[in-house]
């Protein structure tokens, strides 16, 4: 077959959901528009491999493409594993989840839906988000790329020049959420981390898990802000921020400067051990369906300002901070582009 002719699926799946993206055999997307199923989490493994397979199929009937020309297939599933495509203990998934060989299982399923033994690549999501940001922003050139994501928690994934996430020994490799944040430097106590860590990971300062800390300690100094008697539950009451922010609120304002300021000091830890020439922002913040082009550039620029003055002076001006382009395809888009760079190996 051709190269365009030639097909390779990407499963992204989290505990509610799950997306289906693809490329063809050049690497350039079949489709920009996200599909998106339920995983069905709930019902146990077997359901989820369901879920997959008819989400796949959706897909193909969506796009006039047959199982014939997929030539390999990508999934993005949170970490921990225990060892490559058997997951450990997650805090999105059942418990009995813990020990599935879930690249066995698909890998079955997928043989039998095709006829044939269909090559599967694994990977944690937040790589693989990398993985499809990195081709984005570098386009022919070879610099490595930092991806950082914050959501409810840091998606972070290093992409080396051949396009590749590095992983680690054990599959753990680049989970520089749970690295202790220089709280000397940001003048704060260590917050709980859902890790069980009490070092004060950076997750618990950059992303929506530490909002409401953030948010309580900054009512001390706004006693007559509304949110200090609004109802709610601190999660709920932290979750209108980012709104607030964007309508000028002081104290949603002041949060979400911090939050960038630790952002640009994690860059800099970083970028002084990785040296990459580009460090892609994700996540929410970035959205522009969910935050304004002055939000955004407000919050990058804090980020680039605070890192700076940490940086070899040739990192300074041969690295470029931008903010992510391909949204909630991306692990999706990345887990199809190492189905199809595994090919090549």
């Amino acid at each position: 077959m051709k190269t365009k002719e030639l097909i390779y699926i990407g499963t992204d799946s989290g505990a509610t959901t799950s997306k289906i993206g693809a490329v063809w055999g050049d690497g350039s997307p079949v489709s920009t528009k996200l599909l998106q199923r339920p995983t069905n989490s709930q019902d146990g493994t077997e359901a989820v491999i369901r879920s997959w397979m008819a989400a796949i199929a959706d897909y193909l009937k969506e796009n006039a493409l047959t199982w014939e020309m997929v030539q390999g297939v990508g999934l993005a599933v949170p970490g921990p594993f225990q060892r490559y495509g058997v997951m450990d203990k997650s805090p999105n998934l059942p418990a009995s989840f813990a020990g599935w060989d879930v690249h066995a299982a698909f890998s079955r399923a997928l043989a039998e839906k095709a006829g044939r033994a269909v090559p599967l690549a694994v990977g944690n999501d937040g790589n693989l988000g990398g993985v499809a940001e990195a081709q984005h922003v570098r386009g022919n050139s070879k610099g490595t790329v930092l991806m950082l994501a914050p959501g409810s928690g840091l998606g972070c994934a290093y992409i080396d020049r051949n396009g590749l996430p590095l992983d680690g020994d054990t599959m753990a490799g680049m989970e520089g959420a749970h690295m202790p944040a220089p709280l000397h430097l940001l003048n704060v106590k260590p917050y709980p981390c859902g890790c069980g860590r009490t070092w004060g990971c950076v997750e618990a300062y950059t992303t929506i898990s530490g909002l409401p800390y953030l948010l309580a300690d900054k009512l001390v100094q706004y006693p007559d802000h509304p949110l200090a008697k609004a109802p709610g539950t601190p999660k709920e009451k932290a979750l209108s921020l980012r709104g607030l922010a964007q309508k000028g609120d002081k104290l949603a304002q002041e949060i979400f400067d911090f939050q960038a300021k630790a952002m640009g000091l994690h860059v800099a830890n970083l970028v002084m051990a990785l040296d990459t020439q580009f460090v892609v922002i994700g996540g929410g913040l970035m959205d522009p369906e969910s935050t304004t082009p002055e939000f955004r550039a407000r919050y990058l620029k804090i980020i680039h300002d605070t890192a700076n003055p940490y940086l070899w002076p040739s990192q300074r001006t041969g690295m470029s901070i931008l903010p992510a382009a391909l949204g909630e395809l991306s692990q999706a888009i990345g887990a199809a582009l190492v189905a199809l760079y595994s090919s090549r190996a």
